[in-house]
């Protein structure tokens, strides 16, 4: 039985969990650490256009914020999806342990399940509705 209470919490949790993974993993990793240009030639080393890069560093900074904030949480757990999947055919070779030389493939296969699981939960607690997306907030209850 799923509590009504704290369920909208849970969904806050993982929603920014989810949110804050993605940043430091675009951000942090892929920016800072990697550098852009070590980026795109790691995607070109996999045989993917430098685009996919970009690409891919934009929709985890975009999709890493959107989360955080609650704004179309379902869609954009689901835009992510290819990332993660792409992460797991990254690293599919490796093993199963991410701790495996050139990180394995159960990470990103959790964080590909947690997506879903945030978008089948939706928004939970303290989500920025916008009107211009079509989110609302619910009208008050009058008894």
């Amino acid at each position: 039985m799923i509590d009504t209470r704290t369920a909208p919490y849970a969904a806050l949790t993982l929603r920014v969990a989810l949110g804050v993974m993605f940043l430091a993993h675009s951000l942090y990793l892929k920016v800072f650490v990697f550098t852009v240009p070590g980026t795109v030639g790691f995607f070109e080393s996999l045989g993917l256009p430098a685009i996919a890069a970009y690409l891919t560093i934009f929709a985890e900074i975009a999709g890493g914020i959107a989360l955080i904030l609650g704004i179309q949480t379902r869609l954009v757990s689901v835009a992510l999806l290819p990332v993660l999947l792409g992460a797991t055919w990254v690293h599919a070779g490796n093993g199963w342990l991410f701790s495996a030389e050139g990180g394995g493939w159960e990470y990103p296969v959790f964080l590909a399940a947690a997506a879903v699981v945030q978008a089948l939960l939706g928004d939970g607690a303290h989500a920025v509705k916008l009107p211009f997306f079509g989110q609302q907030k619910p009208a008050p209850q009058t008894s």
